[in-house]
């Protein structure tokens, strides 16, 4: 018995992300999916050099490494300002030890187009968190801290492996508490050959200043921008982080003043830029109108912005009623209609290409 339409797509947003690929025959999605010339794109034509190259070809990267590495003294990587010495084994609230932790290295399918290309994001998955949502959806990872203690060096050795399976970009997945390692890695990978951009890949609740320290390191800043609103942000955490929207904002602000809107080349693979990423929860309590206005307003209607559909019940989440539920499909074309109110005109292709799965579901 043939399958009615609506019923196709009620299956096929189950799927969601790449799924949407995987099941799809139909030009919409393709369409939807397809680059966009035009749309926040510069095509690079010269020989493009990543940032962390040029800055230890002035000199400066062996500086940044040590004046990180001073910080974990008396750690003050993230807004926690835990101020243990880490590099004598002391542990603060992201229990990270003075070395990282990885729990895996992988080309990565799942990420925004611009990063995954042909060939895949290259993630690095760091242990630990200085947030620690209720939500989380890698709280073995994050929260209990799954993962192997690796050295410097081999954690260069991970980025070149990356760099050799063909990987656009190297993701570092949650770094801020681990920033001393990645910097002192990044410096003997350059030395190894490591040639792609660096993609920071962070929840967003840092501090501007270690953000500064980052400017001329890193190519690619892919935050999240979990939360508009103090009460919201410190009742979804495990330990209170009521300027989690002031520190994010602050931050986010900082690394589009670095790198400006996404910059592709000719096969439209980010090599530098801001792109945020939001994920629409149940009831409006990520303050999602706020978030694309605030967008708009302070930083570029151009910049790359992925509101996401993604939100499972995960980890604790069951606990709070307000977000123990799936978003609705009218939540998520909220959503989307609010960020193109706003004057947003570069969103993340995937997820238009739901919105207009699920607009069809609402009409």
């Amino acid at each position: 018995m043939p399958m009615e339409r609506k019923e196709f797509i009620k299956k096929l947003i189950m799927y969601g992300g790449a799924g949407l690929f995987m099941l799809s025959g139909g030009s919409l999605l393709l369409q939807a999916c397809a680059p966009q010339a035009g749309r926040n794109e510069e095509t690079v034509d010269e020989v493009w050099r990543p940032a962390y190259a040029k800055l230890a070809a002035q000199g400066e990267l062996e500086d940044r490494v040590n004046m990180f590495y001073k910080i974990m003294e008396s750690c003050e990587l993230c807004p926690r300002r835990c101020r243990v010495n880490r590099l004598e084994g002391e542990r603060g609230f992201c229990q990270a030890p003075g070395k990282a932790v990885v729990y895996s290295h992988q080309p990565h399918f799942g990420e925004e187009l611009p990063l995954v290309g042909q060939r895949g994001s290259g993630t690095i998955f760091f242990s630990n968190c200085n947030l620690r949502c209720v939500f989380c959806q890698n709280w073995p990872i994050a929260h209990l801290g799954w993962g192997s203690t690796v050295s410097d060096e081999e954690l260069a050795d991970m980025m070149i492996n990356l760099q050799v399976m063909g990987c656009h970009n190297i993701n570092l997945v949650t770094p801020t508490h681990v920033l001393p390692n990645i910097v002192g890695a990044v410096k003997i990978a350059l030395e190894k050959g490591l040639h792609i951009p660096l993609c920071y890949n962070t929840s967003g609740y840092e501090l501007v200043s270690i953000i500064k320290m980052l400017d001329g390191i890193i190519d690619i800043y892919l935050p999240d921008l979990k939360f508009m609103d103090g009460v919201e942000a410190e009742r979804y955490n495990l330990a209170a982080a009521y300027d989690y929207p002031e520190k994010a904002m602050q931050s986010i602000a900082e690394m589009h003043r670095q790198v400006g809107d996404m910059v592709t080349n000719k096969e439209n693979i980010a090599l530098s830029g801001l792109m945020i990423r939001h994920l629409v929860m149940p009831n409006r309590v990520a303050g999602t109108e706020d978030f694309t206005r605030w967008v708009a307003d302070n930083l570029s209607t151009e910049t790359y912005v992925n509101i996401m559909a993604q939100y499972r019940v995960e980890y604790k989440a069951f606990e709070y009623e307000e977000i123990a539920r799936a978003i609705t499909t009218e939540e998520f074309v909220e959503a989307i209609e609010w960020a193109r109110d706003a004057g947003l005109t570069n969103l993340d292709q995937r997820s238009l290409a739901q919105y207009e799965i699920r607009k069809t579901l609402v009409d």
